[in-house]
């Protein structure tokens, strides 16, 4: 298979490592908390390793997987380290109750301005629950992005992790993935419960 670096070590680098690691990827794991980031990497096993946050990732796509105010740190923390990659963008601009969106934008769009012009932003994994993702059943992945190679590589290596891709276009689509991912946590605060992913159904 092929290296995926991710960037975080909280619960869904958890949740998305383990189960890239059992489907036969190589997991590398960048925190700023270097022990953090080696007992995820211990964890999630099959041959994970650790990087060092801010230096060039491993892998081609990485995923950035830090909560939304730290994603543009993070992104501009490792600069032209960057350059080239395919970035994953997974979070939410939740406010702080998470009852709507602060973004004026996307995060993904906010990520592709700091980031260096070669590397391109797949949004992606936002609207499924981390704690969903690790059950490791198969699940409906939207995605969005300019690239139209960027998404074709993420989307293969979504597919590897049996999670079905659906194209919802461009980055500008990026606010709607967001804004399904508010409708997610309403519906599993509002009776749904924390167990559901939302999916389409395609005839």
């Amino acid at each position: 298979m092929s290296t995926i670096s991710i960037i975080g070590s909280g619960n869904m680098a958890t949740a998305i490592g383990t189960r890239a690691g059992k489907h036969g990827h190589t997991v590398e794991i960048l925190g700023r908390n270097t022990a953090k980031a080696q007992a995820l990497a211990d964890q999630i096993g099959n041959g994970a390793t650790v990087g060092t946050f801010g230096a060039r990732p491993a892998g081609d796509i990485v995923i950035v997987a830090v909560q939304y105010t730290g994603v543009v740190d993070a992104v501009a923390n490792f600069g032209d380290a960057l350059a080239g990659k395919i970035l994953v963008d997974i979070s939410n601009p939740f406010n702080a109750d998470a009852s709507g969106l602060v973004s004026a934008s996307s995060a993904a769009q906010e990520i592709a301005a700091a980031a260096p012009g070669s590397a391109h932003v797949v949004k992606a994994l936002n609207t499924i629950f981390g704690h969903v993702l690790a059950k490791g059943t198969p699940l409906d992945a939207f995605i969005a992005g300019d690239s139209a190679e960027a998404k074709s590589a993420v989307a293969a290596f979504l597919e590897s992790l049996e999670l079905r891709t659906l194209d919802a276009g461009g980055l500008q689509a990026a606010p709607l993935l967001e804004s399904a991912g508010l409708l997610l946590m309403g519906l599993a605060r509002n009776g749904a419960g924390f167990e559901i992913a939302l999916g389409a159904e395609v005839r």
